[in-house]
């Protein structure tokens, strides 16, 4: 399953240092309704793209939003080019089906 969309990247205040960007409701929907083993803090392994790197990581629900979220890496981040507020084009498959 493999979700396109575009989003901004934000810093959880909470936690300084750690940057994410919200994955849309409609895609959180499906990637939830997908059936898999659980796994901890309820997250879900994806392969991502974003410009040219590509890397696997897990997405992750934040129950204030109702969505997932999607950490996103320094070495990414600057080698994109990518600033808070900005938008950032993901491309986003699910690995966990």
């Amino acid at each position: 399953m493999r979700f396109e969309f575009t989003a901004p990247l934000w810093e959880w205040a909470s936690q300084g240092g750690w940057y994410f960007v919200t994955v849309p409701e409609e895609a959180s929907e499906d990637i939830r309704e997908i059936p898999r083993p659980p796994r901890g803090f309820g997250s879900v392994r994806v392969r991502v793209s974003v410009g040219g790197s590509t890397w696997t990581t897990s997405v992750f629900p934040d129950s204030k939003v109702g969505c997932y979220i999607l950490p996103m890496k320094k070495a990414v981040r600057v080698a994109e080019g990518l600033v808070e507020g900005g938008d950032v084009p993901v491309s986003l498959t699910v690995l966990d089906l």
